[in-house]
């Protein structure tokens, strides 16, 4: 209270000089106990806190996408060096049609190699727009890493329907389309 309201309070009769210096000195100690025991919160820094943990998320987040991307050149440096340790030479005089994106490519082979194809021995791994011949089993390994990269790979499996009214007749190996 101002001295000016109190003198008033004490002239009117509605309060003692005792009562005043109670309240006073109540009103003195709140303001002492408040101050050290309740936080004081500063704008400022739980702006900054916030600022601070959003750019460690987007830090996080980035370090994220750079392993990502750091995984994905690995997993292509593998498939790349997979392909050229094993590449088997394609010269012949046989075409050996496949398709590649809605596409019929043609590549030829002897025919030792074509009938290794059929059967499933060798498959198509594409590299750089190049197509290579490369054996089943490191084409199912690359196909574990890039599945892509594999164009071709011919699998043996005999499923035959119960009521398929074709099911007597086999398809050679060697047909050509």
């Amino acid at each position: 209270m101002s001295n000016a309201f109190k003198e008033q309070l004490l002239k009117a009769g509605l309060a003692d000089a005792k009562k005043l210096k109670a309240a006073k000195k109540q009103q003195h100690q709140q303001k002492v106990q408040g101050g050290k025991n309740a936080p004081r919160v500063n704008e400022a820094s739980v702006l900054a806190e916030q600022r601070r943990q959003q750019q460690v998320a987007r830090d996080q987040e980035l370090n994220r996408q750079k392993q990502a991307e750091l995984q994905q050149k690995a997993i292509a440096a593998q498939v790349k060096q997979m392909i050229e340790t094993n590449a088997i030479q394609a010269k012949g005089e046989l075409a050996f049609n496949f398709v590649d994106d809605k596409l019929v490519k043609r590549l030829h082979v002897n025919t030792k190699l074509h009938d290794e194809l059929t059967r499933g021995l060798l498959a198509i791994a594409k590299l750089a727009e190049q197509y290579y011949l490369v054996p089943s089993a490191i084409a199912e390994k690359i196909q574990q890493r890039q599945p892509q990269s594999i164009i071709v790979l011919n699998t043996r499996q005999q499923e035959v329907a119960e009521d398929d009214p074709y099911a007597a007749y086999q398809v050679p190996d060697d047909l050509m389309w």
